[in-house]
């Protein structure tokens, strides 16, 4: 599952692997929170550091307006947005890539429980700016 033309190919591979073994035990059909709950699980017994609900400020013109939780930070590098829906649509890869952008991190994973397999998607931002 390691593929070097996708940034931090290695972790990404690796949150990819704990969804799986989540979704393998589970399968579909829960709510979004019963499966935060077991990948929290599935990531402590692999090793993979990461913040459950990772609150970020939300600015306007350099003035806090709000703020955001992504339901995983993972590495300190990449976000990782949980869906549990028959299917994912363009407003669900929207919310991932605004949080991308809000958050000023490079990569993330839209994962979604609901289907009958796994899916997922590696999502890069484009307007990440090193700091």
């Amino acid at each position: 599952m390691i593929d070097n033309q996708y940034k931090f190919s290695e972790e990404t591979s690796k949150i990819i692997g704990s969804a799986m073994k989540v979704h393998s035990a589970l399968g579909n059909g829960f709510q979004e929170v019963i499966y935060q709950r077991a990948l929290e699980i599935e990531f402590t017994f692999d090793k993979i550091p990461f913040q459950r609900e990772f609150e970020m400020p939300i600015y306007y013109r350099n003035i806090q307006i709000g703020t955001q939780r992504a339901d995983f930070l993972v590495y300190d590098k990449i976000s990782v947005e949980l869906k549990a829906v028959i299917r994912l649509e363009d407003v669900h890869l929207a919310q991932a890539i605004n949080y991308l952008e809000a958050y000023n991190l490079e990569v993330g994973l839209l994962i979604n429980f609901g289907e009958r397999s796994l899916s997922f998607k590696r999502l890069l931002n484009k307007k990440y700016h090193p700091e």
